[in-house]
């Protein structure tokens, strides 16, 4: 092997070596900044898994701003937030088949649409910070109201509230809330009118 050919097989090893620990040292301060989390419901043999990254308030304004208005939203950061159930459910009335999705939001003034999509996608937005989502792989789109809170959260925050026969999945950030109810499908038995 040459002199020159060596040279360059070293040069271009110490780029590869360089560009892999830049990419490690900015993925890692980024989750730090909106570090991963994992929510997860069961009951009755239904389970509901939710993978997201909750970024930090840090007095800048949220909704209308740092998150605009009538654009989809990755839902959280970093990578696109996903959802996972292991049964069909029915979400705000319409059927949602078991499987693993990514998860959505178009937030507006009073509602949210609210989107699961059946591709899976590495990082939630691209390098024009523009979302991934590509919505011919949506699967359930649904508009749900906003919420006013009285406190106001500091990181975006996932969690599953249970009521009845329903389980809700909350999306809250600073003084807005969205309530998404899930139910788990029953069996529908019909009778016929002779019965």
């Amino acid at each position: 092997m040459s002199r020159n050919t060596k040279l360059i097989l070293k040069i271009g090893g110490a780029i590869i070596f360089i560009g892999l620990l830049v990419g490690f040292v900015l993925r890692y301060t980024t989750k730090a900044h909106s570090p991963e989390d994992t929510l997860t419901y069961q009951k009755k043999g239904l389970e509901l898994e939710v993978f997201y990254n909750r970024p930090y308030k840090k007095e800048r304004e949220i909704f209308g701003n740092l998150v605009p208005y009538n654009e989809v939203w990755r839902t959280g950061a970093n990578e696109a937030t996903t959802f996972e159930t292991n049964k069909d459910i029915l979400v705000d009335g319409s059927e949602l088949k078991a499987g693993k999705y990514t998860l959505w939001t178009i937030p507006m003034v009073n509602s949210w649409k609210v989107i699961f999509n059946s591709k899976m996608y590495p990082w939630g937005i691209n390098l024009d910070e523009e979302a991934y989502r590509d919505p011919r792989f949506d699967s359930l789109v649904l508009e749900r109201p906003v919420e006013e809170i009285d406190t106001s959260l500091e990181q975006f925050t996932i969690l599953f509230e249970e009521k009845g026969d329903f389980v809700s999945m909350i999306l809250a950030w600073d003084n807005t809330s969205v309530r998404v109810p899930i139910k788990k499908e029953e069996a529908q038995i019909s009778t016929s009118p002779d019965q």
